[in-house]
């Protein structure tokens, strides 16, 4: 620029000066300044090579929150997934022990690690629909916690004494890992072979049908006896239960492993590399999915719908109730950013919630109310829960139909939040 005074020029350099420190908020204020030297001091021309001039970039106030969302939200995937791996190792070494010498109390302390492993991976079913590993083509999930599981393909049921695969040692003499892997939903999505449910078929054998008993499954240690034992094939069936417990350990190793911070080229890397925004999407997707599709529609409603016990998620155990809160509090771990882990330490830090309540105040209390709500209604299901799918309707104003509507409404919500943060998902299956 050319000045016609010494006077101007130096009065712009201080101007110059102090606009490379100013922030966006006073942007316009400096064109003021520069309307008024125009006019008290005059510019006679502007050369043609110029190159004063700063264009503005708009900035993400909250960029730096957004950010440690992320990083508690990986930090809490990879803790429960840890914690879900070391309770597998629990009931494994439990089923080795059992199946080297069974006892009844041996089966009942593998029943019980059951029940244990499935505390923290009940709460990782927040992480599905999020476009990430557990979902993906190759993922395992389908080999972790697939349902509902026709018993007939995997051992004798009430009425047929010789059905699967368990008792067809001339199709299958040899089991081993990679055949269970691969009969997995081989031939219809309910000929489930491995996973947490093929165990706890395994442990339990099929639920009475009279579910005003109030009963799990009762199957009798002693099928794993190879002397005087009940059943037949006790030997398979001992194999097959330690494979199954070992596939398990493998699938979950390979979760926690994905989600390892000290690991290179995992998803955990690939999770930290996604533009902040990407990253609360598919966060966003995955719980309101689980909440309004997965869990109140596909968990809850279908089985209320049908009265049927063979419908609900852990049938054999009668944990099914276990399963409908641990699914509930996932979708608030990752509200609130914090999840209690299976030694009682808590890892925790900024959440979805410290973000809403900046962008819309309003909308975090509707939402914190809806999460609080459906917590405290799942927790209130009669138990066990193939019992109380008969003492309701579809449609009525049971405990079950309360916590559906709850949830679907809690996921409608987590869409509306992420509308306010200017992301749009899909919660519908």
């Amino acid at each position: 620029m050319v000045f016609q005074s010494l006077e101007a020029k130096n009065t712009f350099a201080v101007f110059k000066l102090n606009f490379y420190n100013m922030n966006t908020n006073y942007f316009k204020r400096s064109y003021f300044v520069i309307a008024f030297f125009s006019l008290s001091l005059g510019f006679v021309a502007c050369s043609d090579d110029d190159d004063d001039t700063v264009t503005p970039t708009a900035t993400d106030p909250n960029a730096g929150l957004k950010s440690e969302i992320k990083a508690n939200y990986a930090d809490i995937v990879y803790a429960s997934y840890e914690d879900s791996y070391n309770e597998a190792l629990e009931l494994q070494t439990a089923i080795n022990a059992f199946t080297l010498s069974p006892t009844q109390a041996g089966f009942d302390n593998c029943k019980q690690k059951w029940l244990d492993a499935r505390e923290p991976y009940g709460q990782t079913e927040a992480y599905r629909f999020a476009n990430g590993p557990i979902d993906a083509e190759n993922g395992p999930e389908g080999l972790l916690n697939a349902w509902p599981l026709d018993e007939g393909f995997v051992d004798y049921v009430v009425g047929n004494a010789t059905t699967g695969l368990i008792n067809n040692p001339s199709a299958y003499p040899n089991l081993n890992s990679n055949i269970l892997d691969s009969l997995n939903e081989t031939g219809g999505d309910k000929n489930i072979s491995v996973g947490y449910h093929a165990i706890e078929f395994l442990l339990w054998g099929q639920d009475d049908p009279n579910t005003a008993l109030k009963t799990p499954g009762n199957r009798p240690y002693t099928d794993y006896l190879t002397a005087g034992g009940t059943a037949s094939n006790q030997a398979r069936r001992a194999e097959y239960l330690k494979l199954s417990a070992s596939l398990l350990v493998g699938h979950l190793k390979t979760m926690k492993d994905t989600w390892d911070a000290s690991k290179s080229n995992n998803y955990y890397a690939t999770f930290m590399n996604l533009t902040n925004d990407e990253a609360l999407t598919n966060i966003l997707t995955a719980i309101g999915t689980l909440s309004k599709s997965e869990l109140a529609t596909e968990r809850m409603e279908a089985a209320l719908k049908q009265q049927d016990q063979e419908e609900e998620h852990s049938c054999f155990s009668d944990n099914t109730h276990r399963d409908m809160i641990l699914n509930a509090q996932g979708i608030r771990n990752i509200y609130i950013g914090e999840y209690n882990r299976v030694d009682g330490s808590i890892v925790s830090g900024k959440s979805i919630q410290d973000l809403i309540a900046l962008v819309n105040s309003t909308l975090e209390g509707e939402l914190n109310t809806l999460s609080s709500t459906s917590m405290t209604q799942v927790n209130a299901i009669p138990i066990p829960f193939d019992f109380s799918l008969t003492q309701e309707v579809l449609g009525g104003l049971g405990p079950i139909q309360t916590v559906i509507i709850t949830l679907q409404s809690q996921g409608d919500k987590i869409s509306e939040l992420a509308s306010a943060l200017g992301i749009t998902i899909s919660t519908d299956l």
